[in-house]
Formats: C-alpha cells, sequence, structure tokens
C-alpha cells in the first residue's frame, strides 16, 4: 500500500466534515480514501480542544439554569399579577 502524504489543509477539512457537518467517520473515510485510524488520529489532533470543548459544556449548563429560573420567575409574576387583580377588585 502506497503511503500518501495529505496536506495539513486536507486534514483540517477532513475533520470538519465530521465534527461540524456530522458525517460519520466511515463515511469520510470512504468518501476520500483516507483509513478511519488516520481520521481519528486528524480528529485528535485538529479538533476542538478539550478546554474549548469544557467552555462550551459550561455555557450550555449555564443557559439551561438561566432557562429554568426564568420559567420560575416569570411564573411568580404571573401568579402575583392574578392576586393583585383579585385584590384589587376586592378593595372596590
Amino acid at each position: 500500500m502506497a503511503h500518501t502524504q495529505f496536506t495539513e489543509e486536507f486534514k483540517i477539512e477532513a475533520v470538519r466534515q465530521i465534527t461540524e457537518r456530522g458525517y460519520s467517520v466511515a463515511e469520510v473515510s470512504e468518501r476520500l480514501g483516507v483509513s478511519s485510524h488516520s481520521l481519528y488520529a486528524w480528529k485528535k489532533r485538529y479538533g476542538k480542544p478539550n478546554s474549548e470543548i469544557k467552555a462550551t459544556d459550561a455555557q450550555a449548563a449555564e443557559i439551561r439554569r438561566l432557562k429554568q429560573e426564568l420559567a420560575r420567575v416569570t411564573e411568580e409574576r404571573d401568579i402575583l399579577k392574578k392576586a393583585t387583580a383579585y385584590f384589587a377588585k376586592d378593595a372596590k
């Protein structure tokens, strides 16, 4: 089997097909004529750094927490509006 040298741009684009476009490693491997072992190695080398992945996960968790808090505060506001309307009606 011949040993082919691929450019760095080619490797990065192959990794993008897996990480950003959602293709499987097997699909990209077959389409590009590259071994899946090479693709996994390139993915490890050119994929997102762990610190970036952790930051993204932390942001997603914060967004979930804030959405839950917003839902709770919105519900409390609606209850208070109804209570205010009820007591205002009784005061007349």
